[in-house]
């Protein structure tokens, strides 16, 4: 099933090529002129379209500014490097783990070796 997606601004456009071709529907914070703009504020255009918002900021990883059940996902992106190999090897993983996985209420950090999922 296709999930929807909103990349933030920090993610190269590789990645939304990337989730484009494997059928979700992508929307990202440059497009939507969202850019410069504070968290909550990228969150809550998130959550208005339910999207699950993928990022590197590690911001969005504190669950007690960021409750898990206020948000359809939040998926943070930590690899080794940013470059666009890496961020799309993991993009590449947690796809696989979209396939058995839930993503509503959930934080996923994802990393080389591991996804870690908090509710």
């Amino acid at each position: 099933m296709p999930a929807r997606f909103k990349l933030d601004e920090n993610l190269p456009r590789d990645a939304e090529v990337l989730l484009r071709k494997a059928g979700h529907d992508v929307h990202t914070v440059s497009d939507e002129h969202l850019g410069g703009n504070p968290d909550l504020q990228v969150l809550d255009a998130s959550r208005a379209e339910i999207r699950i918002l993928v990022t590197f900021d590690l911001d969005l990883s504190d669950i007690r500014s960021y409750p898990p059940a206020s948000h359809k996902g939040i998926w943070v992106l930590r690899p080794h490097t940013q470059s666009i190999a890496h961020t799309l090897a993991l993009l590449k993983s947690a796809l696989v783990v979209l396939e058995i996985e839930p993503t509503h209420g959930r934080l996923w950090i994802i990393e080389p070796e591991r996804i870690r999922i908090r509710e």
